[in-house]
Parts: C-alpha cells; sequence; structure tokens
C-alpha cells in the first residue's frame, strides 16, 4: 500500500497566536528596541528620507509630543517620569533629524511644487497659511515667539532654581531624616526610602535643569532651518532649476513655512509639557486635581467673578449673551461649591459629635506600660495639698516651673518636665523623687510647718519637731508658722516645704544631669542653636565626630556641673579637639580649656579670689608613672596601698580648710586631671578639680594647701 501525507494548513487562531508571540518578544526587548530607534534617528541624518516614511515619521512626531503632554497632567508628582530628560533629548533629535530629513526633500524636489516633501507638509502648508504664504510666516513667527520667549525661558528659568534650591535644601532634609530616625517616628526601610527618594529629587531637578537647554536649542534650531530653507530654496530655485523669483518664493517659502510648522507644533507641545513638569514641583496629585480644586475650591472667588462679568454684560456697547453666560456657569458653579462645603463641615461635625459620644476606652494601649518617666515625683496624700496651695509663689508646680529656667539659665540644661503623682503606699508625710523609675531621694515633711536650720551650726533653741533636712542631711527643725518672724530674727534659715522638695529636686537633677542628657535631649540643643551656628554642627556631626559623641563630652562637663549654657564654645572646643584624638575624655578635657574663664569664675570665692590646694611633684609623677597603655588606651593603675595614701592625705589636707571655713580647689596638671578626678569623685564627688590650663589667666588665685 502506497503511503500518503497530508498538509495541513495552520488554523487563524495558530496565525494570531503567532502574531502576538512576535509582539510580545518585541515588547520584551525594550533595549533593543531603543537602541534600534535612536540608531534610526542617527541614520535619518546620514541618509535621505522617502516622501511616504516622512510623512509616518511626521506623525509618529507629533504623537510622540502628545503622549509626553498627556504623561505630564496626569502623574501624582513629578518623580513618577524622572525619565523626562531622556524623552526631551530623545524627542528633540527626532524632531531635528526630521527637519534635516524634510530639508533635503525642499531643496531637491521644492521646483516640483508643494507636494514635494510629503502630504503632510504640504497640508500643514495650505491649511495654516490659507493659501498665503505671508499669513503663514506670520503664524510661524508667533508660535517661534511663544515657545522661545514665553514658554522655553520661564520653564528654563524655574528648573534652575529648583535644581539649585533643592540641592541647597538637601543636607536638612538628610537630617530630618537621620532625627526622625533617632527618635523612632520612622523605621529603618522608611528612612532608607526617604533618602532614596531625596537623592532621586536632587538628580531630578540637576537634569532638568540642563533638559530645558534641549527646548531652547531646539526652538533656535528650528528657527535658523526655516530661514537657511526659504534662502537656500530661492536660490536653488532661481539659478539651478530657471523659475522666476515669484514661484520660487511661493514654492519654497509654502514648503518651508508648512515644514517649519508641523516641526514647530510638537515642539510647542513639549515645551509646554516640561513647563508643567517644573511647575509642578510643589504641586501635590494630577494637575487637574490640583488646579480645580485650588481655583474651583473658593465660592467666594466664584461669587464675586460671576457678579463682575454680570457687571460687565450690564455696559453700553458689550454683547451681552456671552458675559451672562459665562457669569450664569460660574454663579451656579459657586453656589454648588458652597453648599458642598457646607454639607462637609456639619458631616465632619455629626462625626465629632458621635465620637464624642461613644464611651472612652478604658484600657490603655500596652505601649504606655513601657514609657519610663524621666523625672517622677511621687507624694503621699498627706502632701497632696502643697499642689493646690492659696498662697502664690508657694504652689509646689510653681516653684518647679521656676526651677526649670533657672536650671536652663544656670547650667544650659532643659530640665525635663515632673510628673507628679500621689502614691497611697507611702506614708502620708513621705516624699520620694525617682530618676528613670529608680529611687533617687526621699524625705518627710510637715505640709502646715516651717523648717527652720542655722546656718552656723549650733542648736535651735525654738520649740518644735527636731529633724534632719532630706537634701544635705543637715539637723533642723519643723516649727509652726506663729514663730516665722522669731526664727528670722535669729538668723535662723527658714523654708517652707515646696521650697525643701523643689530643693531636693534640683541637687537630685544636678547629680543625674549626665543620665537625663539624652541623645534625643541633645539633638534639640544643637537645633535650638542660632542659624550662624548650623554651619559649625554641619561641617562637624558625622564627620568629625558623632551625635553621640558630643553627647559624652556635654554629659562628661555636666558630671562635674559645668554649665553648657556656652554651647558654641564648646562645640568649637570640641571641632579643635577632633584634629588631635577621637578619646571623648581628652576631648572633654580640652573644652574644659576652652571654658577656663567660665570654669574659673565658678570657683571664685567671696573675696574674689580662687583658693587652691596644689599637687606634690612626687604625687604628680606617681599618677604620671600609674598610666598603662598608650595614645588614647591610658588608663590607671595605682597600687592600692598608694591610693589609700593619697586619699588619707587629701582628706586631711581639705577637712583642715573646711574647719577654716575655706573651699578650695584641687589643682594638678592638665595630663593626670581625669584621672585624679576618678579616684577623688568616690568619696568626695563634691570636690572640684582643675588643671592649670582652666586657671583663667586673669584670675586671681591663692594657695591654701598642699598635697
Amino acid at each position: 500500500m502506497a503511503e500518503t501525507s497530508e498538509i495541513t494548513a495552520p488554523s487563524g487562531d495558530a496565525v494570531a497566536t503567532k502574531k502576538f508571540d512576535i509582539i510580545g518578544a518585541i515588547t520584551s526587548r525594550g533595549d533593543i528596541m531603543l537602541a534600534l530607534g535612536i540608531a534610526a534617528i542617527l541614520v535619518v541624518l546620514i541618509l535621505p528620507m522617502p516622501k511616504w516614511l516622512l510623512d509616518v515619521s511626521l506623525a509618529f512626531s507629533i504623537m510622540f509630543s502628545v503622549l509626553i503632554l498627556m504623561t505630564t497632567l496626569f502623574i501624582q508628582k513629578p518623580l513618577q517620569f524622572n525619565s523626562f530628560p531622556t524623552v526631551l533629548l530623545i524627542a528633540t533629535m527626532l524632531r531635528l533629524s526630521l527637519n534635516l530629513a524634510s530639508t533635503r526633500l525642499i531643496l531637491a524636489d521644492g521646483h516640483t511644487g508643494t507636494g514635494a516633501a510629503g502630504r503632510v507638509i504640504e497640508a500643514f502648508g495650505g491649511f495654516v497659511m490659507g493659501g498665503n504664504f505671508v499669513i503663514g510666516i506670520i503664524v510661524f513667527g508667533i508660535l517661534v515667539i511663544i515657545n522661545f520667549v514665553v514658554i522655553t525661558k520661564g520653564s528654563g528659568r524655574i528648573a534652575e532654581v529648583s535644581a539649585r534650591f533643592t540641592l541647597d535644601a538637601m543636607p536638612g532634609k538628610q537630617m530630618a531624616i537621620d532625627a526622625d530616625l533617632s527618635t523612632g517616628l520612622i523605621e529603618e526601610d522608611e528612612a532608607r526610602a526617604r533618602r532614596r527618594e531625596l537623592e532621586d529629587e536632587s538628580s531630578f531637578f540637576g537634569s532638568m535643569d540642563g533638559a530645558a537647554k534641549f527646548v531652547r536649542g531646539d526652538a533656535i534650531a528650528g528657527l535658523l532651518i526655516t530661514f537657511i530653507n526659504v534662502i537656500g530654496g530661492m536660490i536653488i530655485g532661481v539659478a539651478q532649476q530657471g523659475l522666476s523669483f515669484g514661484e520660487a518664493a511661493d514654492s519654497y517659502t509654502r514648503l518651508t513655512v508648512g515644514d517649519g510648522l508641523v516641526t514647530q507644533i510638537p515642539a510647542l507641545i513639549v515645551s509646554t509639557a516640561a513647563g508643567m513638569m517644573v511647575t509642578k514641583a510643589g504641586v501635590r496629585g494630577s494637575a487637574d486635581q490640583a488646579l480645580f480644586n485650588q481655583l474651583g475650591g473658593q465660592p467666594k472667588a466664584l461669587g464675586m467673578s460671576a457678579f463682575l462679568l454680570a457687571a460687565l454684560a450690564l455696559l453700553p456697547g458689550i454683547p451681552m449673551f456671552p458675559f451672562l453666560l459665562l457669569s450664569g456657569v460660574i454663579g451656579a458653579l459657586a453656589w454648588r461649591q458652597h453648599v458642598t462645603i457646607g454639607d462637609s463641615q456639619k458631616a465632619e461635625e455629626m462625626a465629632a459629635e458621635k465620637a464624642d459620644e461613644q464611651p472612652k476606652l478604658a484600657e490603655e494601649p500596652i505601649s504606655n506600660a513601657l514609657r519610663i518617666d524621666h523625672l517622677r515625683l511621687e507624694l503621699g496624700y498627706g502632701l497632696l495639698s502643697l499642689i493646690n496651695s492659696p498662697r502664690e509663689g508657694q504652689r509646689l508646680t510653681d516653684q518647679i516651673k521656676a526651677l526649670r529656667r533657672q536650671l536652663a539659665s544656670d547650667m544650659g540644661f532643659v530640665m525635663p518636665s515632673v510628673r507628679i503623682q500621689d502614691n497611697m503606699q507611702l506614708p502620708a508625710n513621705t516624699y520620694v523623687i525617682r530618676v528613670k523609675e529608680i529611687e533617687s531621694g526621699r524625705g518627710d515633711l510637715r505640709p502646715n510647718m516651717l523648717l527652720i536650720m542655722d546656718p552656723r551650726g549650733e542648736e535651735i533653741s525654738l520649740p518644735g519637731e527636731k529633724t534632719t533636712e532630706p537634701t544635705f542631711g543637715l539637723p533642723a527643725m519643723w516649727i509652726e508658722e506663729a514663730n516665722r518672724e522669731e526664727a528670722l530674727f535669729r538668723g535662723y534659715t527658714v523654708v517652707d516645704p515646696a521650697t525643701v522638695i523643689t530643693t531636693h529636686i534640683t541637687e537630685v537633677i544636678k547629680d543625674n544631669m549626665p543620665d537625663l542628657l539624652s541623645y534625643v535631649e541633645t539633638q534639640k540643643l544643637l537645633d535650638e542653636l542660632d542659624k550662624e551656628h548650623q554651619k559649625l554642627i554641619s561641617d562637624m556631626i558625622p564627620a568629625q565626630i558623632s551625635l553621640g559623641g558630643t553627647q559624652r563630652v556635654l554629659q562628661n562637663l555636666l558630671a562635674e556641673r559645668i554649665s553648657i549654657r556656652d554651647l558654641p564654645t564648646i562645640l568649637e572646643g570640641i571641632s579643635e579637639a577632633c584634629g588631635n584624638t577621637r578619646n571623648v575624655i581628652m576631648i572633654a578635657e580640652h573644652v574644659r580649656a576652652r571654658l577656663a574663664r567660665q570654669i574659673s569664675d565658678m570657683n571664685v570665692g567671696d573675696q574674689g579670689i580662687i583658693s587652691l590646694i596644689t599637687l606634690s611633684p612626687e604625687w604628680e609623677q606617681a599618677f604620671v608613672e600609674s598610666l598603662v597603655g598608650s595614645g588614647d588606651d591610658r588608663q590607671l593603675s595605682m597600687a592600692p596601698s598608694k591610693l589609700q595614701e593619697f586619699i588619707a592625705a587629701l582628706r586631711t589636707a581639705f577637712e583642715r580648710q573646711a574647719m577654716m571655713g575655706e573651699n578650695p580647689v584641687l589643682l594638678t596638671s592638665p595630663a593626670i586631671r581625669p584621672y585624679v578626678r576618678s579616684v577623688v569623685e568616690r568619696f568626695r564627688p563634691m570636690t572640684m578639680i582643675m588643671s592649670q590650663n582652666e586657671v583663667y589667666p586673669k584670675a586671681r588665685i591663692k594657695t591654701v594647701g598642699h598635697i
């Protein structure tokens, strides 16, 4: 049996599927298509183009320009079309290449008639000019003026200013993002996204500044090409093709103006798109939403416009119909907008009333349990009357407010707000001061009595209840209010209960200022400095030292109760020290030297003299030899017996001066001051230790002792 074979024709569905596969393959390789398109534009600059292909290309140029304009209208923000500078370059090159291709056809075949450069150019020339090439020249000139003088120049200037302001604002925006991240307002992913958006924004506006030059150059090139085509065409028509001057002028001018209109209209559209893009920088939402909501969102403005139009319609000689028609339309829009705003306000009021009527949730969010009060004052129920004292100035809350201002003035430290609450577990007349939930002070008060102390240290002879002053542990006595005048007459110090608490809070805060100066508070101090100091901060942080390092330097100063109010001088000292070391302790020592006048002034006695106890050369040498390590890693490693000998000698010297009524300062060399301080603060934390660099040259000093 002979074998037979069948050939089956492909079905229509198979052919359609194959076509879609080809289209999908083409669109999936956009990089190749873009490269081919750019290559085709460059080829047009070299090789001639047939009329039918020129018609298709001109139509594509118009479509491309309209697509660019529509895209700029409907995007929500400029960064959604951040490829606009590249698209602008491609559109400009496309129009210039088509201009060159049409120029070849006009100069080569212009003597044959108005169809020498294709049907599109012929149609534009005939339709716009209306058979009169003078009209065409005037229309073309007006389009060039609108494009070059108005739109291109304005959008170029806006792009330039936007690029400059965007680049200038970048450091501030970066600092704002870092501040939000450090305070926990945003997460790391959101901060990274905002930084990336900030970089894209700066790159986009910088590119738009340069891309504006494309539009400007395109307008100039179109004008020059048109002028060259007219002159060159007339020369070719008269000299080479044997046409009369009138025939050459009519034919070549019609073709050239038609070609100019075909290229200038897309150029005008793209210029408008560029202007819309750069002016949209500060507008949120699409262009229609922004414009209609802002122009049509004010019923008073619409109503006044309608009234003025109606008034114009009544003037003699002015046609009433168009003005009355527009007045009615705008008046209706004003009434509708007024009703809409009224309805929205009523809806908001009803929603607010419903929200007020709804019962509040009794349970607080679990996150509230994680919050820590920086400062908290707990009062027994017997002391609650101190908060609502009828006497002005004796209210506890008023005194705490005054304390915050005083600390800010004296120490440059912004004291955190104090949370006052009652604690039923405390005895009735007891108060507790807590720093970050840890008890730091406690005392017992008599709310309706006065606390008196004898500054001479003698026994108090007035009747009352003996006690101990809670802040410094001095002997004191509670007396009745009626004995105030007698106590003052005898020279006693008289303090009301609210002042006792305020004094105790003051000392607790001064002892814990380093812990209370948080990262966030440090950032606030820097942000609140005057504008002229912000340049120093931006140069120093984070290039020379981190914000955390600056915080630690300020904490070291506050630990020795040195005011940080002169923050600019402190920052200058930190910047200078960072050139030699990164050790925070050494940086703080350099800053103390810069604050020599302030430190000397705070240790001046009643007679304007700084009393000093100096360290002997033997002890200086002993401390220097006890330092181990090198560079910034040096540590004190002194034998315990030697330390005990030093402590005993120092305690004896200071107690001897205290008996004589002196409160001297221990003077050391700069190299060992922080290590001597680390030893002394363990048993005499209030002792001031200065280095020789911290003694102001004009300060009066007196050596009262020697160790």
